[in-house]
């Protein structure tokens, strides 16, 4: 599916504007440091440049090692930073420095500002929202810290015609019964006020019935309804799609036969969300199995397939309902589209400091992979492998297939909302400079 808009035809005058603002800001950053630092300027690039590394290798010494070799590792990745401010605070330049990085930042904003309408993504096609007779909406009141009681949303959605059911216990609830129940008795639309494992439980069913699905974000993250464009501020403001709403067509993805709608994730973060203790103290049984995790001296030891692509033993290995944008170092932050009709694949394998600094290249990151297919199987060498399916801890049988359904999911959304996630363009200095001195593309 085509997913962007590329054009050469002429820039508006804004962008051009934009283009030569960010191209003088990037030449003053040179002037600054070459005019007040001189000879100096490429001994500052060079402590700035190994504070940075020598940082991130401390990191990766702290999270892979245990002992006295993680306090030391601490205490060089304070040390690092102060080294840098001190070493330029010495040389009485710190005033150039962040002349100079304020320059640079002012570039790249107008830069990136002006790069936008280069790579547009097509909009999501909405349609009129379908008629209704009977919503009922399955609200959990723990989720999110009681979200469903701080925002009186089963008040709110009774106002709208909704009928509530609440998920009070006692133990624990067969979601997905519950909501096919709810069918059969006559709901013609489903909805969740809960976090994004129970809004997939749900939205299988939906998808199965062919039925409207409402998404409340009143969980504790909600990735899904973030990159639907709701305002997961107040989930309330979700419920305006029962009385003027609209429908998006979007994915939905399965791991063996589970439903995710967001992602499933195999490895390191699997296997810590595995253990007993993780509830208790995150932080303290993290930092005390990712050492043996990430040297390879525990855990399962995984294979992938995805399309022509093959993954060879990723310490950590993330299957999402669609691909995640490219601008941060994973790719794990937020998805463009959710109706592409693909998987993202993304792979991570570092055994080094050396290869932990890497990744600051990136996507051409040596321990970093990434791909998109339709279908992506998961093998491993034991019998079962633990994942975590909308951060839900599970263990699957292998192989784990892994598959997406196209346009399986009619959700409802509100028509004024802030709008879905459109990620920044990559900075390419020969545009901008095509861009400011011929005024296109």
């Amino acid at each position: 599916m085509e997913t962007t808009t590329r054009t050469t035809a002429d820039a508006p005058r804004g962008q051009r504007w934009l283009a030569r603002a960010s191209l003088a800001s990037a030449a003053a950053a040179v002037v600054v440091l070459g005019v007040f630092a001189g000879l100096k300027t490429f001994a500052l690039l060079g402590v700035g440049l190994a504070g940075v590394l020598v940082t991130v290798a401390a990191v990766w010494w702290i999270v892979s090692r245990r002992g006295l070799t993680r306090y030391l590792a601490v205490l060089l990745a304070l040390a690092a930073p102060v080294w840098v401010i001190a070493t330029y605070t010495r040389a009485r330049l710190t005033w150039v420095v962040v002349v100079s990085c304020a320059l640079w930042l002012l570039a790249a904003g107008a830069g990136r500002a002006a790069l936008a309408g280069r790579v547009a993504p097509a909009p999501v096609e909405e349609r009129p929202a379908p008629a209704f007779r009977r919503a009922v909406l399955i609200m959990n009141p723990r989720s999110g810290g009681g979200k469903v009681g701080r925002f009186a949303l089963p008040e709110r959605a009774e106002e709208f015609g909704a009928q509530v059911v609440l998920l009070e216990g006692p133990g624990e609830t067969d979601v997905s019964a519950l909501a096919r129940a709810c069918a059969r008795e006559g709901a013609d639309l489903l909805g969740v006020a809960g976090g994004d494992g129970t809004q997939a439980l749900v939205a299988e069913v939906a998808a199965d019935l062919g039925l409207p699905f409402l998404v409340i974000p009143a969980g504790t993250r909600n990735h899904f309804a973030l990159d639907l464009g709701l305002d997961r501020d107040d989930p309330a403001k979700a419920l305006d799609a029962l009385r003027d709403g609209r429908e998006l067509r979007v994915d939905l993805g399965f791991a063996a036969g589970r439903p995710f709608v967001n992602n499933v994730s195999f490895g390191a973060y699997a296997e810590v969300v595995q253990s007993p203790s993780y509830r208790d103290g995150k932080t303290r049984t993290t930092l005390g199995l990712l050492p043996d995790l990430l040297m390879g001296h525990k855990g399962v030891r995984l294979t992938a397939r995805a399309g022509a692509e093959t993954f060879t033993d990723p310490q950590a290995l993330l299957v999402s309902n669609n691909p995640y944008g490219e601008g941060d170092i994973a790719g794990l932050g937020r998805r463009t589209r959710l109706d592409t009709g693909v998987l993202g694949c993304v792979g991570v394998r570092v055994t080094s400091a050396a290869q932990a600094t890497g990744l600051l290249r990136g996507s051409r990151a040596t321990g970093l992979h990434r791909t998109t297919a339709a279908t992506v199987v998961v093998d491993a060498d034991r019998e079962t492998v633990p994942a975590g399916i909308d951060g839900e801890a599970v263990r699957l049988p292998v192989p784990v297939r892994c598959e997406i359904r196209p346009g399986a999911l009619r959700v409802l959304v509100p028509r004024e909302r802030p709008g879905a996630y459109r990620e920044r363009p990559a900075l390419d200095w020969r545009v901008l400079g095509r861009l400011g001195l011929t005024g296109r593309y």
